[in-house]
This record gives structure tokens, sequence and C-alpha cells, in this order.
């Protein structure tokens, strides 16, 4: 082929971190920048990399690149397209067979980030090598082995990162050469731990705070600030010994003087180097990664084996799928492989090398998501320099996913000229119409759900006669999804998720047309006649795709219900999880549960911060008092007509509500702007002037506690307050967003001019604080607030006063305020702004250090990390597990849960833990009960007398029976009462002693029972299903 410029796309684009200014476009990369940080992102967007193979896998792992906002990608692969390749080549459709594969891939990848062009390659780099030196970083996926040696021999000796990747079927593998001297700039990807000095003693044992676990390791360095009486370890650094989870040592620090008090200490990321070695060096003398504990043996096992496949496709082609004759010759090749390896020479597993020959044709989109998620993530490790690299090959297969309900042979795994020809040679024509015909639910289309029903698409889940797939979403499409949500493009933004990702998946494979039934629906109590019995009960399994517990749960709980199979994951950052949930097998998602959220003591946020999570915690409470409580109170008091009866006086805290109403109504409303920037002004004096001042003067710096030590210690930092001035740019922040966000609330126009801003501040007259006796502080949580007793209407005279000096709501007839709802992704809306501002200026007031406006943004809105390549990587697992699924698989050894952690990197699989179970005596013996999946079923609608002779008759004493909130039967009732109750008809009791109506869509009743067994123990059993339609 001529040589030629490079060509793909003629646009001049700016990379995502522009060189000139060094900006990055925090609105598509937010979610990403809390992945990699700023620094990683820059070096990353001055990258060009080169993709040679662009089949399933290599398709995958450009994708994930040219999302993370590489500089440029460009493609090489000349072949011409087959029909198998579209089991997985998700940009591949039936009329571009015969086409290149470099030319059709390389203009559908480049619509994924208008900030990383995509081109291709015109020459053949296997003609003059010399064209990978124009290359930051080089990837292969799937090329055969001696083109590999020969990229990675240039690569090596011109310390160009090097990434190779191949899968076969449900094997796969990565190999990476980063180079000799490779800086790893910070191995782990965690925040640098810190933490509060309780006392340092000469032999330089350091002593955390309150008995706080310090969270380092041996070795690590730390670095000291704000010690006293050992000034001279401030910022000096030291290589630590770990003594215990709340003690290290410095070693000996006697020549520093005494410890007196204070000090803070943080971990220091020390960067690691690491020298990698070439591919030929690494196939004879391999560094394996074990991503699976149960298969420790097995890397080098498929080290040998891959490389006796690659021997055979010497020959001209791969071993034919389930050929005996050709798994023979394959494992010939392995024993001469393993016997060349001398000392490291293991005893080969024929088996398992005669089942990597059997799928050598294979190709599993699942399986390339695993593999491209994970080898992308290499990729930009090797630009970057963030987190660990794999040293230096992976080796990952799921051999359980093999179907056993169905013959695998010869002749059922043969090409039928299919796109699903690459899944049918490994898992046989049968299994394929098995996947065609299931009924699935898929939660959620936002980033999980778009690679989810990507991976769907590809191995043709329900696109066969009985096949369906349900997909909801209530989310609308926003530019930072389109870092890592693939199936969304610009002109997607505002769409529907689920809308959207469907008709793309639809595009992808034609077959699923028809086939996708698309909800925009919440799924939980509100939408039950939407998601009604019928629904759940035409459904084979569930797969959520979820950002929030609380739905996780609900949906869980539902498919625990129904008895359907539910495959659960998450991710954070380079962070995954993966969850299978199997009737009658696993615990449900629920078993367990996560930590709680981080919350910080009130008394702290409030008067002692000691971090910017703090102060950054206060702003945004700060946000609700200034400009979300106050309308909500004004306009419920304009709206309500019994506000005071009703609303006030529930409320608990009522002078203080009135008090912000008679502010907002009549001391502080504004009638223009220049009123608003007044304002803002004037509470920028109370909150860092006035209110510092108050403290100090309830808590001198010199003060001591009742024990005699210093009170403005330990955690406790003495604050200082701030003077107001017109050249200080974070104090003008604070006015100007403040103003604006008051305006809002009034329906005033805002965005004034600095000279405004300047003439209006300048004219105003600040009076001098003078700080009150009167005024007491909570000192500590532990103390008793000594604010609280002032709620409620203990001075019934000022909560009259201020009731009096309110204008009646008739005389503001039709007049609201707008409240003001917290949106952290529009940088227009003076949101973050404020935050920031109040947050920094809090931060100044106690000699915190200030966080730009992306951590604050990221704390304040409770961002979660995410990065396109854990999530590929994550769904492809979630795949695998599919599989096992609709094989019928039925014992716990035969599933997995999974964990990754790609920065470090770290892959491991465990069995799902079994249900709990529980025993009762009955009539007949003891009972064994599955306490998560098994009920007691009626399949009609039963009189309670009926159930509790039914359950009588299993051993079981029913002392009460409730449905819901209603207590429907108990042991202790009147003879009367069991008289009129027992003959009635579940439905009929419910309804009269709920006093509402069963809802149409309910066909089933829940009762709770509580019962003795036949010993008299009071014993926990499954409640009891009641079917009434």
């Amino acid at each position: 082929m001529p040589a030629s410029q490079d060509t793909s796309s003629k646009m001049q684009l700016d990379s995502p971190a522009d060189t000139a200014t060094g900006t990055i476009d925090e609105g598509l990369y937010s979610r990403q920048l809390y992945v990699l940080g700023h620094e990683a992102m820059k070096r990353m967007g001055q990258s060009d990399v080169l993709i040679i193979g662009l089949k399933g896998l290599g398709v995958e792992i450009a994708k994930n690149i040219c999302l993370a906002g590489v500089k440029s990608v460009t493609l090489y692969d000349p072949s011409r397209i087959e029909i198998s390749e579209l089991s997985s080549q998700y940009f591949f459709q039936v009329s571009d067979v015969g086409k290149q594969s470099d030319e059709v891939s390389a203009p559908l990848l480049g619509e994924l980030n208008t900030y990383t062009p995509v081109s291709v390659l015109r020459s053949n780099p296997f003609d003059d090598v010399e064209l990978l030196g124009r290359y930051k970083a080089v990837v292969v996926a799937g090329i055969p082995l001696p083109a590999q040696l020969e990229v990675n021999e240039y690569c090596h000796r011109n310390k160009i990162p090097y990434v190779s990747a191949e899968t076969s079927g449900l094997f796969g593998s990565i190999f990476c050469d980063f180079g000799e001297g490779f800086t790893v700039i910070d191995p782990t990807g965690e925040n640098p731990v810190a933490g509060i000095i309780a006392g340092i003693d000469s032999s330089g044992l350091v002593t955390a705070l309150d008995e706080t676990r310090h969270g380092l390791e041996d070795g690590d360095h730390v670095t000291f600030s704000e010690v006293q009486g050992m000034e001279s370890l401030n910022g000096a650094e030291f290589k630590i010994e770990v003594k215990g989870p709340y003690t290290f040592s410095i070693g000996d620090v006697s020549s520093h003087g005494t410890y007196d008090r204070g000090g803070l200490y943080t971990q220091i990321k020390k960067p690691k180097i690491i020298n990698f070695k070439s591919q030929a060096e690494q196939l004879k003398d391999p560094e394996l990664l074990v991503t699976d504990f149960a298969k420790f043996e097995r890397p080098l096992q498929l080290h040998i084996g891959f490389q006796a496949l690659h021997q055979f496709r010497e020959k001209g082609a791969l071993p034919r799928p389930m050929n005996e004759e050709d798994a023979a010759e394959v494992f010939k090749y392995a024993t001469i492989i393993a016997d060349s390896l001398g000392e490291l020479k293991p005893e080969l597993d024929e088996k398992l090398i005669k089942e990597l020959a059997y799928q050598a044709r294979g190709d599993l989109a699942p399986m390339c998501a695993v593999i491209g998620g994970w080898a992308a993530q290499e990729v930009v490790k090797s630009l970057s320099g963030k987190f660990g690299p794999i040293v230096q090959q992976a080796y990952f297969d799921s051999l359980e996913s093999l179907p056993t309900s169905v013959p695998r042979t010869e002749e059922n795994t043969q090409p039928l000229n299919t796109r699903y020809d690459g899944q049918i040679a490994v898992f046989g024509k049968e299994f394929q119409d098995k996947i065609a015909n299931v009924k699935e639910f898929l939660v959620g289309a936002g980033a999980i759900g778009c690679e989810m029903l990507k991976n769907w698409a590809m191995i043709g889940l329900a696109t066969g006669p009985e096949g369906r797939i349900s997909v909801t979403d209530m989310d609308s499409i926003e530019k930072s999804n389109l870092n890592r949500q693939f199936l969304f493009r610009p002109q997607d933004v505002g769409r529907l998720k689920s809308e959207c990702a469907a008709a793309a998946v639809q595009k992808m494979n034609p077959d699923l047309k028809g086939k996708i039934n698309t909800l925009r629906d919440r799924v939980g109590a509100e939408t039950e006649n939407v998601f009604d019995e019928g629904f759940w009960e035409s459904l084979d399994g569930v797969t959520n795709a979820l950002d929030n517990v609380e739905a996780r749960t609900y949906v869980d709980r539902r498919c625990v219900f129904f008895r359907k199979p539910l495959l659960e994951s998450g991710t954070l950052g380079t962070k995954g999880n993966t969850q299978v949930v199997m009737p009658g097998l696993t615990e449900s998602y629920s078993s367990s549960h996560d930590p709680p959220e981080q919350s910080f003591p009130m008394c702290t946020v409030r008067s002692f911060p000691n971090k910017i999570e703090h102060t950054i915690a206060w702003s945004r409470e700060l946000f609700e008092q200034y400009f979300v409580q106050p309308a909500e109170n004004v306009n419920l008091y304009l709206s309500q007509p019994n506000f005071f009866e009703a609303t006030l006086k529930q409320a608990g805290n009522q002078k203080q509500i009135l008090e912000t109403i008679r502010d907002y109504l009549v001391y502080n409303k504004p009638l223009t702007f220049e009123e608003c920037i007044v304002w803002a002004r004037h509470e920028f004096e109370k909150q860092y002037n006035n209110n510092i001042q108050q403290l100090l003067f309830n808590f001198p710096k010199d003060s001591t506690t009742s024990s005699g030590a210093l009170f403005w210690s330990g955690p406790k930092r003495a604050p200082d307050p701030l003077a107001f001035s017109l050249d200080n740019e974070t104090h003008m922040a604070f006015v100007k967003a403040a103003a604006n966000l008051h305006a809002f609330n009034y329906g005033i126009k805002g965005n004034a001019t600095d000279e405004v801003y300047r003439k209006v501040i300048g004219d105003m007259i600040i009076s001098e604080f003078t700080p009150s006796s009167g005024v007491k502080i909570q000192a500590s949580d532990a103390e008793p607030d000594p604010n609280a007793a002032q709620t409620g209407f203990d001075d019934e005279g000022e909560i009259q006063r201020i009731i009096e000096s309110l204008p009646p709501p008739s005389a503001l007839a039709g007049y609201r305020l707008v409240k003001v709802d917290f949106e952290k992704d529009d940088d227009s809306n003076h949101h973050m702004d404020l935050i920031t501002a109040a947050s920094n200026l809090r931060a100044l007031n106690y000699g915190i250090p200030t966080a730009d406006k992306h951590t604050t943004k990221g704390i304040a809105g409770k961002i979660i990390p995410a990065i396109a390549t854990t999530t590929s990587m994550v769904t492809g697992i979630v795949c695998l597990e599919l599989y096992k699924i609709i094989d019928g698989k039925s014992k716990l050894e035969d599933y997995k849960n999974g964990f990754v952690n790609l920065a470090l990197p770290f892959v491991a699989f465990s069995e799902p833990i079994a249900s709990p179970k529980g025993t009762y005596q009955s009539k007949e013996g003891e009972v064994t009960i599955d306490k998560i999946w098994d009920r007691f079923y009626f399949d009609h609608d039963a009189t309670l007398q009926e159930v509790l002779d039914v359950m009588a008759s299993k051993g079981l004493t029913c002392s009460m029976v409730s449905c819901g909130v209603s207590l429907l039967y108990g042991s202790f009732f009147p003879q009367k009462k069991l008289k009129d109750r027992l003959p009635m008809k579940l439905t009929k009791l419910v309804q009269e002693i709920s006093k509402k109506p069963v809802p149409a869509h309910t066909k089933n009743l829940i009762l709770e029972i509580c019962a003795d067994d036949e010993t008299g123990e009071d014993v926990e059993v499954p409640y009891i299903c009641v079917c009434i339609r």
C-alpha cells in the first residue's frame, strides 16, 4: 500500500487539555477528572496513540481511549471485514462486510469525543517501523505474535509505551512494556493520608489524636506542619515505621527539642520507578499477575497456551472449533514451549490447553469488554503516569461460563455465516438460541446501562421470537454523561437516556428492532402500577445499572419476592464490583450494607472546622439557609391559610422561621440589584468577621478547659476575623455570587459590572461589631446545645410581635419567592461560585488550606468519580455471569462475585455468600427454611381462619398476623373481634382495617407473622404470600 498522509478528520480540534492555556473542558470530563486529576489529563491531552487491530477487542480499547481524551488516535487495520467479526465489533454492519476495518471504524470512533480526532494510518508500520516513533503509546490487539514482537522491539528500544491485548473465546491476555525507568507518579490514586498529632516523644514515636487510625504503612513518607515545641520538624520529610494503628515512628528526634502541642502529619506520595522488560524477554521469564486466586497456577499455563496458539496460527489459521486434531497439535506445541522454560516448566493441564484451542476462533463481546477496558486503562497509565501498571503480563479466563445445559460439538459450533458466529464457535448454536429468547429488565441507562446494552446487542440477547429487553431510566442526557456513556452524542443532550440508548443499540444490531421496550419511570413503590406483578413475573432476570442504594434495594426486594435472578454492579473511579443474586442460592443485595456516608459533628462544622471538608459542608448548609429554606418558608406563609397552626407549630423552631420570613419579606426585601449587593456585603461581614469575633469573645485564644488544657488545641483551630477588601478576589466572588442568588430569589435581574459592585460597596458604611455576653456557643457535641432552649413558644410576646410585623398574605396575593434548586454542573448559575467562595473564606478564617472550585464541587455535589475503562470491564464481568444464568447453573460455586481496582491493578473473585438458613420444629420434625427466598403460599383469597389453620398444620401457632401497617390478628384480641375477623376473606379484611382499597394492580397480599413452633419457641419464619387475583 503506497505511503500517504494520515487522513480521516480534516478538522483542527483542540485537545481536552489545551497546551496554550492549560484548560480542560470540566463540563465534559468532570467525573473522569475526579479519577485522574488535572495534571494527568493534561499529559494525556498531549499524547498521540496508535492502535493496530480493529476487531472487537481493538475497537473496545480505541473507544475507551477516545473517551479518556488523548490528543489523537490513529488506527491501522487494513484487513477486510468478515461477518463473524460482528459478534463483538459494534461499529461494523452487515453492509460493511468486505470493507477495510480501519476505514469503517475511524469516523464512528471520531464521533465519541470532539477533542480527540481519529485518523487512519495509510502506511504499513510493518514495512516502516520508524512510523511508530510518532506516537506516545502503541497498542496492538489480536495480531500474530511475530508482529507483536516486531512492534515491541522498536517500542522498547525507543521507550514508547506498548500494550498488547488479545482474546480467544473465554480467555484473554494483556501485556505491558512501558520501557526502562518508567516513572509511576501515583501508584494507588488514593488521597494522601493526613491527621492531627496528639504527641511526639524524643524517640520519634508519633501518636494520632483521639485514637484515630493513622492509615499509614511501613515505608511511607510524611511531612509535618504546625508542630509547636519541635518547630524544626515542620516541613521536614521522614520515612515512617508503623508501631500500631494509632502510632508510628520517625526515628530519634531528641535533637529537635521537646514537643509542646499541635501539629499535623501528611503523607507524601513518592513516585515509583519500574524497569520493564521486552516482550521477547518476558516470553521466556514472565512476570505474571494473578487475576483469580482460585486459579493460582493458571497464568503460567495460559502463558504457554497462548504461545502455542500463535505457533499453530503460523500455518495460516487458528484451530477449528471443538476440533480434536487441531487441539492435539496445539497441545504438542505447548509441550515443546513448556520444556524450553527450564526450572519454570509446569505440569501442563492438557484439558485446559485443549479448551483454549477449541475456543481459539471464538469472539465474545463480554470478554472484549473485560480485556478492552483493562487494556485501555493501562494505556492511560502509560500516558499519565497515574496508577500502577500491570507488571507485566495478565491472563484472564471465565471457563465457568461454558454452558452445560446444551452439548458443544464440532458440528454445532461451525460458522453459519451470521453475525453471531464468533459466539457460536464457543457455545454452539443451541445456546445461541437460548440467549436470543431471554426476557431481561435493565434498570438504568447511564454509564453501566449503555455498556450493558452494547454487550447485549453483540451477544444477540432477546433477538429471538420470545426475547424482550425492557429498559427504564427517568434521567435526561447531560454533557458530563458524554465522557463515559458512549451511546450518546452531543446532539442527544436533553433527550431521554433510555430512548437514546435503545435506538443506538438497535442500530448496532438491527435484530433488536422491536425487541426493546423503553420506559422513563423510576422503579419504586410509587410506580408499582407500571412495573406491576405481571411485568415482574414475565421476566427471566433483572440487571441493575443504578447509582443509588435506595433504588438498588427496592429492585433487590422485588427480585427476591418474584424469585428472579439479579445482576448487580457498581463503580467508583478505578474500583468496581459485581454481585450475582440467585433465587434459593445466594444472599440478596440487601443482605449486606455499604458503610454510611461520612458525616461531621454539627459542632465541628458550625464553630470548629479543621479541614476543608468541614468548611465545604458548612458552605453547603449556608446555601440552603440563604437561598432555599427562606423561600420555602415565605411561600408556605403566603400560600397556606392555616400556616401558623398547621406548619409552624410542628416545626420546633418557630421563632427562627418567623424571623427568616420577616427578614425576607420586610427587612431585607430588595427592589433593585444594588440592594442585593448591599445584602451580600453585610452577610460577608456577619459570617467572616462578626461571628468570628463573637466566637473568640466566648472562647479567647488563651482560654483553657476545666481540666486546665488549652481550649484551642488538638482538632480546635483558633480562627481570625477577615477584613473585607474590594481587591480580594475571593471576597468579591462571595459578594457577587450571593448577590446574584439573592436577586434570583426575588426575580431581580443580576450580573452587574465590576464598577457597579465597587461603587455600591464603596458607598456602604459598615458598623463596628461589638461581641455580646448574652450569646452562647456550644463548645462540643458532648455538651447540650445552649440555644436549644430558645426554640418553641417560650417567648410568646416576641413571637407575637414578629407575627404582627409581617404583611398579611392577602396584601401580597400571588407574590412568591423563587427557590434556588442546587445544580452543581451549571457554571453560569453562581451555585458553585457561592459555595466555593463561602468555603474558602471560612477556611481562611481558620488557617485551613483552600480548595479550588473543581475540588469543592466534587465534595459539595457528592460526585461519584467515574471513568469509562472501569465501566467497560465491570459490565463485561456481569455479562459473563449472565451466560451462567441463561444456562441455568444451579450450584453456588458456579457463580462469582467480582472486585476490581484498576489503579493497583487488582482483580479478584469470590464465591457468592449462600442465603442464610433457619429451622423450626413441625409436627413431622425439624424443617429447614431459607430466610430470604422461602415463603408460605396460598393460591387463593383465603380467610383469616384458613391461614391460621394451615400454619397450625405445619406446626406453627400464630400469635400475630399483619399486612403492612394493619394488624389483622392477635392472639390477645377479644373474642368478639376474633369472631368477626376469622371468617373474613383477607382482601376484605385488609380493606376494612386499612380503610383503603387494595390497588387494582396488586395480585398478592404479603402477610407477616409471629409464630411459635411445636416446642413453644418463638421462631423466625418466612412471610405468607396470598394470591388474590
